[in-house]
């Protein structure tokens, strides 16, 4: 079986006090009016722990410092030609951050942001989240099923797999 190249990739689901979400809106050049709202987060660097990798993000997408070690809640793999440029695929693995409510605002401008494909930051309830109806995209796609279960039932003993 050849060799599958996937991006290896941190997440935090920034919970605060009233359940709400912190997501980056990605705006998807191809195929081409692709928006697709996600968790904070990126790629794992050469050298780079996950956790390290999640403090940088966080820091450079939302301004968010985070000094413990949040717990590891889910584990995603998707394997699918074209879903992260250069790569068969992408591992992505979610943390969750709980923290009061914020202004994000990271350490990136908005052109660096922007280069990243990030258009803006919204928080969002769950409920918000499940009735949604327009035209845009969650990362994973159901993402008010998993999100309310971690809400309600707390953090899982090992982490969530996760669909795409």
């Amino acid at each position: 079986m050849p060799s599958v190249n996937l991006r290896h990739s941190v997440r935090a689901l920034i919970l605060d006090e009233d359940d709400r979400i912190l997501l980056c809106r990605f705006a998807i050049p191809e195929p081409a009016g692709t928006v697709v709202w996600a968790a904070p987060g990126g790629g794992i660097e050469p050298g780079e722990t996950p956790l390290a990798a999640l403090r940088r993000e966080l820091l450079e997408e939302v301004g968010l410092a985070v000094s413990h070690d949040p717990p590891h809640v889910w584990h995603q793999e998707v394997v699918a030609p074209r879903h992260a440029a250069g790569y068969d695929g992408v591992v992505n693995d979610y943390y969750l951050v709980r923290t009061a409510g914020f202004d994000p605002r990271g350490t990136l401008s908005d052109v660096e942001l922007a280069a990243e494909n990030i258009s803006g930051l919204e928080w969002w309830l769950p409920s918000e989240v499940a009735r949604y109806d327009g035209p845009d995209l969650f990362s994973p796609r159901d993402l008010a099923t998993p999100l309310t279960a971690l809400i309600t039932s707390g953090v899982p003993v090992r982490p969530v797999r996760l669909g795409l």
